[in-house]
């Protein structure tokens, strides 16, 4: 997979969102409003910061597992994952509000065997709920060992947006970045059974550098 956001200072799909309200500054700076310029200047601003596209360093250990974006993680659960792995795993769930970057990065590296989007609600992304009754995108990775990871995009109240570079087949390399989630949003990460996890509820992670666990 070709990570189609190296090297840019904003993702790309946040361009048309950035335009508007700096059109509409420079209008009202021409035009003398003052308080319009003003405003405007500060949403464009904000824009440019939400699509920020920060460099990672990436921990370079083949085992490892590392954040698929940026948040605080709100639950850790084993449980049964019923649509995708059909087993038992340990779902590591990240919550992304408005003021994190929202660029998504693949967690380990592998194959992408496959990519399934699923339509659905838009309930607040921090709900135990949502993690079957959101829209969402699913990467299912199978790293040379044989594990399976599944990484999940999950789209909350206000983020109605999912955006995925990824295909069937890919090549999926530890922390490139595949999507991302408009505004607001969580990741979860299923990862196999005996993981030797790193992070703990609470704990505040960063895509692609933040390190969620070892694999067995």
């Amino acid at each position: 997979m070709i990570d189609r956001a190296v090297g840019l200072p904003v993702a790309k799909e946040g361009i048309p969102f950035i335009v508007v309200p700096a059109g509409l500054t420079l209008v009202s700076g021409w035009g003398g409003w003052t308080v319009a310029a003003v405003m405007g200047g500060l949403v464009t601003a904000f824009v440019v910061w939400f699509f920020r596209n920060p460099a990672r360093v990436i921990p370079k250990d083949p085992h490892l597992v590392v954040a698929p974006g940026d948040g605080r993680v709100i639950a850790i659960e084993e449980e049964f994952e019923p649509r995708y792995l059909k087993e038992r795993a340990v779902r590591v769930t990240i919550f992304l509000n408005v003021f994190n970057v929202h660029i998504n990065r693949i967690p380990c590296d592998g194959v992408i065997e496959d990519v399934q989007y699923q339509p659905g609600a838009f309930l607040v992304a921090s709900r135990p709920e949502a993690t079957l009754r959101n829209e969402q995108n699913a990467l299912m990775i199978r790293t040379v060992e044989g594990f399976k990871i599944l990484c999940v995009q999950v789209a909350g109240l206000i983020a109605r947006r999912i955006v995925c570079w990824a295909s069937p087949r890919d090549q999926a390399r530890r922390g490139e970045r595949f999507g991302l989630i408009r505004f607001g949003s969580r990741m979860d990460t299923f990862l196999p059974l005996g993981t030797r996890l790193r992070v703990a509820v609470g704990d505040k992670v960063k895509g692609g550098e933040t390190i969620l666990g070892e694999l067995p």
